[in-house]
C-alpha cells in the first residue's frame, strides 16, 4: 500500500501542479506511477464541471470568459507540461531535419517562430470549439461536457498506455525513465481496464458521443505512434506531450461535430 501511495504522489508531483507529500523518486515508488496518472485528467475533468456549474449560476455560461476559462483549466492543473511538448515537437517536425537534429531541437527549452504558430492556432481552434458547446442549452449541451469531463481520463489513458508500451526514442529523457521504472504488464492491464469503464460511462450517458471520443482518440494514437517512429525513431516525453494536447482537443472536436449532426439530422 505504500508503494501505491508513494507512486500515487510522484505521478501527481510530476503531471500536476497539485502541491503533494514529498516522495523518493526509487525503483519501487515509481514502479505504478501511470496507474495514478490518469487521475490527473479526473482533477481536470471535475473543475471542468464545477466551473460549468459556477459559470451558469453567475450567468456567465457561453460567453467568451467562461469558454477561456474552461481552455485553461488543463493548463492550471497540469502547469503547462503537456504543452510544452507540443510547442516542441511543432519546431522539430516543422525543421525538415534528419531524425538526430529533430530530437535536439525536442531538447532545445526555447520556443522558435512554430512554437508560437502552433500555440496561436491550438488555441484558437479550442476557444472555437469550447465557446460553441459552452453556448449549447438543454440535455444535449450537458451531456456533450459530461463526455468531455470524462475524456481527460482517455487522454492519459492512452498516454501512459504509450510511455509504457511504445519504442522509445533514446534511452534518457522523462518517457524512457518512467517507462524503465513502470511494472509494465501490470500497468498495461490497469490503463485497459481503466479505458473500458470510461466508454461505459461515456456510452451510458450517449453512445454517440462515445463513439466520437474513442474514434477521434484512437485515430490520433495511431497517427502518434507512426510519426513518433518514423520521424523520431521512437516517442520521448514530448511527443508524449504532443499527443496529449492533440488527443484531448481532437475528442473534444468529435462531440462537437456529434452534436452539430444530431442538431442537422
Amino acid at each position: 500500500m505504500k508503494k501505491l501511495w508513494n507512486s500515487f504522489k510522484i505521478a501527481f508531483s510530476m503531471y500536476s501542479k497539485i502541491p503533494m507529500p514529498k516522495s523518493d523518486w526509487t525503483n519501487e515508488n515509481m514502479r505504478y506511477c501511470f496507474c495514478f496518472f490518469p487521475l490527473v485528467g479526473g482533477v481536470v475533468g471535475a473543475l471542468t464541471c464545477v466551473w460549468r456549474y459556477l459559470a451558469e449560476y453567475l450567468g456567465l455560461r457561453g460567453s467568451t470568459s467562461s469558454a477561456v476559462v474552461l481552455m485553461l483549466i488543463p493548463v492550471a492543473v497540469t502547469g503547462g507540461i503537456h504543452l510544452d511538448g507540443l510547442l516542441d515537437t511543432a519546431d522539430a517536425l516543422s525543421s525538415y531535419k534528419g531524425q538526430k537534429e529533430r530530437l535536439e531541437i525536442l531538447k532545445d527549452s526555447r520556443a522558435g517562430a512554430f512554437a508560437v504558430i502552433q500555440a496561436v492556432v491550438y488555441f484558437f481552434l479550442y476557444y472555437g470549439i469550447y465557446s460553441y458547446l459552452d453556448a449549447c442549452p438543454g440535455k444535449r449541451g450537458e451531456e456533450a461536457w459530461q463526455v468531455i469531463a470524462l475524456s481527460f481520463f482517455l487522454s492519459r489513458i492512452l498516454s501512459g498506455y504509450g510511455v509504457v508500451a511504445f519504442p522509445k526514442a533514446k534511452d534518457t529523457g522523462l518517457a524512457a525513465l518512467f517507462s524503465q521504472k513502470a511494472e509494465g504488464r501490470a500497468v498495461k492491464i490497469v490503463l485497459v481496464c481503466y479505458g473500458i469503464l470510461i466508454f461505459v460511462f461515456m456510452a451510458g450517458i450517449d453512445i454517440f458521443y462515445a463513439l466520437a471520443v474513442y474514434t477521434a482518440a484512437f485515430l490520433v494514437f495511431i497517427y502518434y505512434y507512426f510519426m513518433s517512429v518514423n520521424k523520431f525513431g521512437g516517442i520521448t516525453g514530448d511527443l508524449a506531450g504532443w499527443f496529449l494536447q492533440n488527443c484531448e482537443i481532437a475528442m473534444a472536436l468529435g462531440v462537437m461535430i456529434v452534436h452539430v449532426a444530431g442538431g442537422v439530422v
